[in-house]
Order: C-alpha cells, then sequence, then structure tokens
C-alpha cells in the first residue's frame, strides 16, 4: 500500500513503453500543422502535446525566429520523440498532406465553423493553428476542409494558440484513438 495519493516516476513509468518501444510505436495519423505561429513557448507547448498523445508530426510553417533555449524549455527536451518538420509554406504542406488523405481541419471562429465537439473526426487528419495574433491564414482557411472553433461563454473571444490546440488535439486524439480500438477488438 503506497503512503502517498500522488504517483512517483516510478509509478507513471510502470505502464510507459522504454524508450526503444516508444520510438518503433506507430503514432496516431493526426498531423499538427502551425500555420505561422511564432512564440518558442507555444511550438514547445505544442511538441509536448505531441509526444502526450502519441501524434505523427508536427509541421512548424513560416518564417521562424525561434530562440532554442526557449524551446527547449517550454518543450522540456521532448522534441526528440515527436517528428518535426520545418515548412516555408503552410499552403504548400497543407496540399501534401490533403493529396496524402488527410481531412483538414482549420481550427479558427468563422462564418462556417463549428464547434469541436460536435465533430466526429476522421482516422487520418490534421489540425491547423494559426499565428498568436492573425489566427489561420485566408489561404490555409481554404484549403481546410472544415472550419472548428471552441465556444467561449465569458467575455474573452480567444484563447491562447496552445491552449486551445490543447482542447481540441484532446478531443481529436481520443476520437481517432478509440477508433484504432475498436478495429483491433472487432
Amino acid at each position: 500500500m503506497h503512503s502517498k495519493i500522488q504517483l512517483s516516476k516510478e509509478d507513471i513509468r510502470q505502464d510507459k513503453p522504454t524508450r526503444d518501444e516508444y520510438v518503433k510505436q506507430a503514432k496516431i495519423p493526426l498531423v499538427l500543422v502551425l500555420d505561422h505561429v511564432t512564440n518558442s513557448y507555444n511550438i514547445g507547448a505544442f511538441i509536448r502535446l505531441a509526444d502526450a498523445f502519441a501524434i505523427q508530426k508536427i509541421i512548424v510553417c513560416g518564417e521562424l525566429t525561434i530562440s532554442d533555449k526557449k524551446l527547449k524549455k517550454a518543450s522540456r527536451n521532448e522534441a526528440k520523440w515527436v517528428d518535426i518538420e520545418y515548412s516555408d509554406s503552410t499552403t504548400a504542406s497543407l496540399q501534401t498532406l490533403i493529396d496524402d488523405g488527410y481531412t483538414v481541419f482549420g481550427v479558427e471562429l468563422c462564418h462556417q465553423s463549428v464547434d469541436y465537439k460536435d465533430v466526429t473526426y476522421p482516422s487520418a487528419c490534421a489540425l491547423v493553428l494559426g499565428n498568436e495574433r492573425k489566427g489561420v491564414s485566408e489561404a490555409a482557411l481554404k484549403l481546410s476542409h472544415h472550419q472548428i472553433h471552441i465556444s467561449m461563454f465569458g467575455m474573452g473571444n480567444s484563447l491562447n494558440v496552445s491552449t486551445a490546440g490543447a482542447i481540441v488535439l484532446a478531443e481529436c486524439a481520443d476520437q481517432i484513438r478509440k477508433k484504432s480500438v475498436s478495429k483491433i477488438t472487432i
């Protein structure tokens, strides 16, 4: 019997794969596309999220002026476990994903957007998250198959991009993971 309520690092690691196993294990077919996200802390947070949910990869798009020190601090060195691709063009990256069969969701409050909880996410999808001030670019939204948003009930109109990404990513990853498990158990 444990005397502490909190789990120790050893308790947490019991159900996790080894480092060698993790590198070889299949990731869920979910891609985060960061459309001109420029803040090192936000990108680092997305790296941690990508690792936490074991997603396929992150594509960081646009001109980057990232501080390696800030990025390492924010990502807590989890970048070594995440496939990170850098791209000069969000639209070219999205077109490649579309050509590869991914359904693209632009996370942005738009005239046609729907609440992220009202969506059934397909097995292969990409979430596009936008710049901290400007949001997802018009060009990226035009390539998106769907626009989704997080309903806000307070006085504010938006969330920090990494916070919004965490909320939507958790729902999307959970749905995809459940589909994978149900396919295996049938």
